[in-house]
């Protein structure tokens, strides 16, 4: 019998990271990322080279506290329980900004992508003069008030099936620019006792295109700023012509939060 034709158990697993320090999470030559991290994780603890697959790609600077990945291990390992598998991995995750927080079997025609029904990304604005100290990595500071009353009227254009091409990078590689957002809802709260307001915007959908909810953000700040109006939202959607979008807010302001199955 071939190592190919060894039996093996799938696992699936949601890990959390701070993308700061990584250049995405597509493991990639010469430089560190999410995947090649976590996947040398697992080669140290079982001592096999295994390819890990997750239910989305995040970009450099972008983060997660709900990516949800699975990987196959041989059946020498089914022993082990889903907590054990956890605290190997991460005993080898030590010096990384990356933690596997829960790990449990499942069948193997479970697939962390195609098997994703939806997602949650948040993506965090800190609106105050100050720039932060603490979350100058996890949010996007917006010196100027942002209206978000004006941002969720605008916001409601984007909810739906829509062509996106407006809202996608032009390096985009996907196939289509139609997407359907289920959910786009915009949230306000106190930061600090001296005025300052974190604006959160989560976004949900089954799938994304390359940089959507970064220029969703960069857009709606716009309306926030006064610089367009919410009808402004619209009629960019209507053009299917990047150009004509808002800018690209910061990665470090997105987190892949939650991946339904």
């Amino acid at each position: 019998m071939s190592e190919t034709d060894l039996p093996t158990q799938r696992w699936k697993s949601i890990i959390e990271y701070d993308g700061s320090a990584y250049h995405g999470w597509q493991i990639q030559d010469n430089v560190i990322t999410v995947q090649g991290q976590v996947e040398k994780a697992i080669a140290s603890f079982s001592q096999e080279q295994i390819r890990i697959h997750a239910a989305g790609r995040t970009d450099t600077g972008v983060h997660a506290h709900g990516q949800t990945i699975h990987f196959d291990l041989p059946a020498r390992l089914q022993k082990m329980s889903g907590s054990e598998i956890s605290k190997a991995i991460n005993a080898y995750l030590l010096e990384d900004t990356i933690s596997v927080v829960h790990t449990e079997a499942v069948t193997e025609d479970f697939h962390a992508r195609f098997s994703a029904q939806n997602k949650l990304y948040i993506y965090r604005i800190l609106n105050r003069r100050s720039p932060s100290a603490l979350d100058a990595q996890r949010m996007w500071h917006v010196k100027r008030s942002l209206d978000v009353e004006n941002m969720r009227e605008g916001a409601q254009h984007l909810i739906g099936q829509h062509d996106f091409t407006t809202f996608r990078a032009t390096t985009c590689q996907a196939n289509s620019p139609i997407r359907t957002i289920n959910s786009l809802k915009i949230t306000e709260q106190n930061y600090d006792t001296f005025g300052g307001k974190e604006i959160q915007i989560h976004v949900e959908a089954q799938s994304f295109l390359h940089h959507q909810i970064r220029n969703f953000a960069g857009t709606l700040a716009y309306v926030g700023l006064g610089k367009w109006t919410p009808a402004n939202v619209k009629r960019a959607l209507e053009s299917k012509d990047r150009a004509q979008g808002g800018p690209t807010a910061p990665s470090c302001g997105l987190s892949l939060a939650r991946i339904d199955y």
